[in-house]
């Protein structure tokens, strides 16, 4: 639904009548009106066309009422992928070596360089692009992944044709739907019209069938992949390149769980050659580092990515970020550095390890209740199928039942029916004790 459609309206000379929905704000009753002075500022009719609302604070606003209905309940909540584990010492010393700083002449430190800190760029390139060609120059540090989606959807507007996975991250979506770039929403299918949805199931190993796609533009892809949790194999990805060239594409790779890939499968788009020709990645310290909260990224365009007419695209990409940005904070920039030192490292991968025994444990656990699960062996999203029931009933069924918050499938895309997403990131207590609830439940 629009959120057009959640509300009655009366329009008068000078006021608007707003009649909420319970969806639209939760703290006013539904007889209670709501009467505003009324512009001659039309809505932005894009936004008109976004869903309900975003995903995760819906996921929110269902954990919410759930508590307001049962306040004695003790949620363990396995939905939203934020990080649980504490941030290294050699990580937040750093931090707040930073901090305490800029209380001096000699440590204050005000705008830095839109880009982000030359040292970290270099880290960054040092670290995950080694022997493949990606210069410091090149990396563009920023508050997070999801941030750099949005500028970059900014920097292709909106008369850009797209491609997404489908199950996917729902951000790739939202913001075509912003931009402009999605035409009207099927009521039926759930899906854009504009929006090309590659399906990613197991009948195809979570990997388009690139030779029923049509050519678009743009095309997103997220490995390894959320909500799936597929990493794409050498293979995969080199076939996705190679279609890319073929069709005059740009592949938006989005790496925000590489670090997580077990199996060998590439980390980087730019691990296949070619890739510098016809790809973006966009990646983060949120997951790799429990900067979840503390906000740091990084976008990849290589020099050699090119529009049609020859025009390099790091130079208008450039320009967004110094009109729309003014730089990462130079506290979690120093952070994003001791996570790159070597002892930085060496403990954060400690904390991924703990993760991913997360992961295995839950695996285990679905799969011992008779459920096929698939993921959590290359990220830490257990991806669990419910043949012939709506994801969002399997969610509020386990969240009623057992006060166990998950993430319905339905919500990262019409492919995602019959199936919940399961995150890892928790305490190993909750783990277990979820573990226990669903066993008595399922």
């Amino acid at each position: 639904m629009y959120y057009s459609q959640f509300l009655t309206r009366v329009c008068m000379p000078h006021a608007v009548l707003l009649q909420p929905k319970e969806s639209w704000n939760s703290s006013k009753s539904n007889d209670e009106i709501i009467v505003g002075h009324c512009t001659k500022v039309p809505r932005n009719s894009n936004l008109e066309k976004l869903r309900s609302g975003y995903l995760f604070p819906e996921i929110s606003r269902h954990e919410s009422e759930h508590l307001r209905e049962n306040p004695d309940a003790s949620l363990i909540r396995l939905g939203i992928g934020d990080t649980t584990q504490p941030i290294p010492d050699a990580i937040t010393l750093a931090m707040a070596e930073q901090v305490r700083g800029l209380s001096t002449i000699q440590g204050y430190r005000g705008y830095g360089a839109e880009q982000g800190n030359m040292a970290l760029r270099k880290a960054i390139a040092g670290k995950f692009y080694q022997d493949m060609g990606i210069k410091a120059n090149e990396i563009f540090v920023s508050d997070g992944a999801q941030c750099d989606i949005s500028r970059l959807q900014m920097l292709l507007g909106s008369n850009v044709t797209v491609a997404v996975q489908d199950p996917s991250f729902p951000a790739y979506i939202d913001s075509s739907v912003v931009v402009g770039q999605a035409g009207e929403l099927e009521e039926e299918t759930g899906k854009y019209g504009n929006i090309i949805y590659m399906n990613c199931g197991p009948e195809n190993d979570f990997f388009p069938d690139l030779s029923t796609i049509p050519r678009t533009d743009i095309i997103f892809l997220c490995s390894p992949n959320n909500p799936t949790g597929h990493a794409a194999s050498w293979q995969q990805l080199k076939q996705l390149v190679e279609f890319a060239k073929a069709n005059g594409s740009i592949i938006v790779h989005d790496s925000a769980y590489a670090a997580y890939i077990r199996d060998g499968s590439p980390r980087s788009i730019f691990a296949i050659p070619g890739a510098k020709e016809v790809a973006i990645e966009i990646s983060s310290f949120s997951k790799f580092a429990g900067f979840t909260g503390v906000r740091l990224g990084w976008t990849v365009v290589p020099e050699e990515l090119l529009y049609s007419d020859g025009f390099p695209v790091i130079k208008d990409f450039n320009r967004i970020v110094c009109t729309c940005f003014n730089g990462a904070s130079n506290i979690a920039q120093a952070g994003g550095l001791a996570c790159l030192s070597t002892d930085g490292y060496q403990d954060l991968c400690k904390v991924i390890d703990y993760y991913m025994e997360n992961a295995k444990i839950l695996v285990d656990g679905f799969t011992s209740l008779g459920w096929k699960v698939y993921g959590g062996k290359n990220a830490p999203y257990i991806w669990v199928h419910f043949p012939g029931m709506s994801s969002w009933n399997v969610f509020a069924e386990i969240l009623k039942k057992t006060n166990i918050v998950t993430v319905p499938g339905r919500g990262f895309g019409p492919a995602g029916e019959e199936y919940i997403r399961v995150s890892a990131f928790g305490q190993r207590q909750n783990i277990l004790e979820a573990l226990r609830r669903l066993n008595s439940f399922l």
